[in-house]
């Protein structure tokens, strides 16, 4: 699978384990972005095929960033995630644009993929 992706979060550790995990997945791991206005502009400069997005960001919401990232046609998927359990944001999810949420610690490429099928 050679999916391409942008990994947005402001943590340093996390995007390393991410791209790592992503990459022994098959993804193709092609940007980071470490706050919301530089995920909206690595986004249109890479045209990635999957946005990963952190939900805390320090400038914009990851909500936010999904519905701006998501908002036009040919746009990639976005998916959410967080350190914080789901039900912590009810239909915040749905309405962004993304395509789901992975909780932090359950991170794969299997469950990345299913959110993309």
């Amino acid at each position: 699978m050679d999916c391409t992706v942008l990994i947005v979060d402001d943590h340093p550790s996390f995007r390393a384990s991410a791209r790592v995990l992503l990459e022994s997945e098959g993804f193709n791991v092609i940007g980071e972005a470490v706050d919301g206005a530089s995920a909206v502009s690595e986004t249109v400069r890479l045209k990635p095929q999957l946005v990963l997005l952190d939900v805390q960001l320090p400038d914009i919401d990851g909500f936010d960033v999904a519905a701006r990232i998501t908002g036009h046609p040919d746009s990639p998927a976005v998916i959410l995630v967080s350190s914080r359990d789901s039900s912590d944001f009810g239909p915040l999810v749905s309405r962004s644009g993304a395509r789901g949420f992975v909780p932090k610690a359950e991170l794969s490429g299997e469950r990345v993929q299913e959110l993309l099928v």
